[in-house]
């Protein structure tokens, strides 16, 4: 059996909302790679990987979403979850592992990003982070998903934190955008904790769309400033 928090009319449009926030990440680790390729600084790299591990975790979500939402043997509605029985007891170990690694991968992503602004090396208390962050994405697991969306939200408040104290140094626009990109994202981690509700569910998805609709803009606003300097 599985349980999933979202309205029933509501089913595949989360999914596209994904697939959209998937190429935008990737987009931005192009961008980063660039960068970092032109440059040699080991930020850029480090500030793509962060939102490529973010990416990849869209994909883990996607194929969980996709098998869970259309792979089914019998499914029938209670309330705002869909409940799913199957026949292979190997599908349910599947789902359990894609929104793991899709858990895992986010909290990773949000992990690296912060780090880098503070531009401290790795150290022990590193590895211990990650091992909390392992356990997080492990018991966030069905009933306890709220656990993640926290472990998110506190992850992107301190990378909201970070940036913002660049910004009043620097005063650089990019930045300032990207601070309003991560705090959209952080006022979705939020809603998603009191998601049991259909409709703060899909308010929470269509936040999230916006802040990567940011980012997006973002993205092109570089684009641009390169290009005009390569003029």
């Amino acid at each position: 059996m599985k349980l999933v928090f979202t309205p029933d009319w509501f089913l595949g449009k989360d999914v596209i909302i994904e697939s959209f926030s998937f190429i935008v990440l990737f987009i931005f680790f192009l961008l980063c790679w660039r960068y970092y390729k032109l440059s040699k600084k080991k930020s850029h790299l480090y500030l793509g990987i962060g939102f490529l591990l973010i990416a990849l975790a869209q994909i883990a979500t996607i194929l969980t979403k996709l098998v869970l939402y259309y792979d089914t043997t019998f499914t029938h509605q209670i309330g705002q979850m869909i409940v799913t029985y199957h026949v292979v007891k190997s599908v349910d170990i599947f789902y359990q592992f894609g929104f793991f690694f899709e858990r895992l991968l986010i909290l990773l992503g949000f992990y690296i990003i912060y780090k880098l602004s503070l531009k401290k090396k790795w150290t022990g208390d590193s590895y211990l982070v990650l091992y909390f962050l392992i356990l997080t994405s492990f018991f966030s697991l069905d009933l306890y998903y709220y656990i993640f969306h926290l472990t998110a939200l506190l992850l992107i408040l301190l990378i909201m934190k970070n940036y913002s104290q660049i910004y009043r140094k620097n005063k650089n626009t990019n930045t300032k955008i990207l601070v309003i990109a991560f705090s959209l994202l952080a006022l979705s981690q939020l809603i998603y904790i009191l998601s049991k509700l259909a409709t703060l569910f899909v308010i929470a998805n269509l936040i999230e769309l916006a802040s990567y609709i940011i980012l997006l803009i973002l993205i092109i606003r570089i684009l641009k400033q390169v290009r005009n300097i390569n003029k």
